[in-house]
């Protein structure tokens, strides 16, 4: 048996590049990503006007976090038949009804309710969207595809907690989680106008949840995940305590804008390279966010290495999503949507994680240990990905070499699941 592909045929598929489509893709991924992070640059207004600490504020963060993390495997499954623009329409939705209880909301119950079901939908789009944009376009501008889609989750992810600050500061936060469902309205227009419309997949080409880990490659690429987020994000979310005993406490968003623009740029190279490089890229990724880590764990007196740290660590993070999200829908073939939905997963689980971790690493060892625990996470990752050649972060030309060989390692998982 030999790995299904529900991609259309290529007649099927607009001979232009699908450009628009693949843009109203990266703005469903900016909401999503925006929408998430929004409470981080709002958590004095927000914890005033519903009578709670900061700290609890700050849990409307945490919450959309466990919605993705328990609700993206089981409903990618349980929806994995639908047709895929009816079902990216419902998520979309999803967000404009949680942000606008979000939005009205006097009660903190009812607002943690509406991040829950935020996260939810959350979860869910992150793992359609990946899918999406490789079934817009011919296998040979799959990457390339993947990269624009992506843009918009990493472009939330740099300037997403300033947005959020200057709205709040400019309209009041509820009127932020209101502008946001009203931009989600028009994208909801943009995407039944530009959009292609796929279906989902036959019960007879499903692989059950077991055999999808057991896919060769995926399982790497998990686990790869997992720590270059975790050491992404237990530095990224305490950077101001970091900074702070190096007297940078007033130059945080100097910094954080050094890593969002150079992030920018690494979405345009990844865009650009991916096709053939996505196993060097990756491994330059986890060596220049280790060397940002060294020098900020060395030279950190210096203000000019820690911009420059901030530009190496924006280079390394800016396509990481697009790589790991290609990786690993080029290792699960017919179980794309669903090894999609593990990806986000451990994404998000890597940063539940980094925050708590980060936290108590923070008050026992001190800001200087955040970025050896980084260097720490990072050097095995970086092995991970060097060693996994064969099947995970697969070179172009093992590729090449193995196009004309049967794919033994699909063929025998998915001969046991569907046995």
């Amino acid at each position: 048996m030999t790995r299904t592909d529900t991609s259309p045929p290529l007649s099927a598929v607009d001979a232009r590049f699908p450009l628009a489509g693949l843009l109203a893709l990266a703005a469903t991924g900016f909401i999503t990503l925006l929408t998430e992070t929004m409470p981080a640059g709002m958590l004095s207004q927000m914890s005033r006007d519903l009578g709670v600490s900061e700290a609890a504020a700050g849990q409307s963060v945490t919450v959309f976090a466990i919605g993705a993390i328990l609700a993206a495997v089981p409903l990618t499954r349980a929806t994995i038949g639908w047709r895929r623009k009816n079902l990216l329409l419902f998520a979309i939705s999803g967000f404009a009804v949680a942000n606008t209880v979000t939005a009205f909301s006097d009660s903190f119950a009812l607002t943690l309710a509406a991040r829950f079901l935020g996260g939810i939908v959350g979860g869910m789009l992150w793992a359609l969207l990946a899918g999406y944009a490789r079934r817009m376009v011919p296998a040979h501008q799959r990457g390339k595809a993947m990269a624009i889609a992506m843009a918009g989750g990493t472009v939330a992810l740099s300037v997403g907690v300033p947005a959020a600050a200057f709205l709040a500061k400019a309209v009041e936060w509820r009127f932020a989680f209101g502008i946001i469902t009203l931009v989600t309205l028009a994208l909801i227009v943009w995407v039944i106008a530009t959009v292609p419309n796929f279906p989902g997949q036959s019960k007879g080409a499903r692989l059950p949840l077991a055999h999808t880990f057991r896919l060769p490659g995926v399982a790497p690429i998990l686990v790869v995940t997992l720590m270059f987020v975790f050491a992404h994000n237990i530095l990224f979310t305490y950077i101001a305590p970091f900074l702070a005993p190096l007297g940078m406490a007033g130059q945080v968003d100097s910094v954080l804008l050094t890593f969002g623009l150079i992030s920018l740029v690494s979405i345009w190279l990844t865009g650009a390279l991916i096709d053939r490089h996505l196993r060097k890229l990756m491994i330059l990724a986890c060596a220049l966010l280790a060397t940002a880590a060294l020098i900020l764990s060395v030279f950190s007196g210096n203000p000019a290495l820690v911009y420059a740290s901030a530009a190496l660590w924006g280079l390394a993070f800016g396509g990481a999503s697009t790589l790991l999200q290609t990786a690993i829908a080029d290792a699960a073939g017919a179980a794309g949507d669903v090894a999609q939905a593990l990806l986000t997963t451990c994404w998000n689980i890597a940063i539940a994680t980094g925050g708590i971790i980060g936290g108590i690493t923070l008050n026992v060892l001190g800001p200087p240990s955040l970025s050896w625990i980084t260097l720490a996470l990072l050097l095995p990752a970086l092995a991970i990905v060097a060693g996994a050649r064969r099947h995970g972060f697969t070179s172009r030309s093992f590729q090449r070499e193995t196009a004309s060989e049967p794919d033994t390692g699909h063929q025998t998982a998915e001969n046991d699941a569907l046995a």
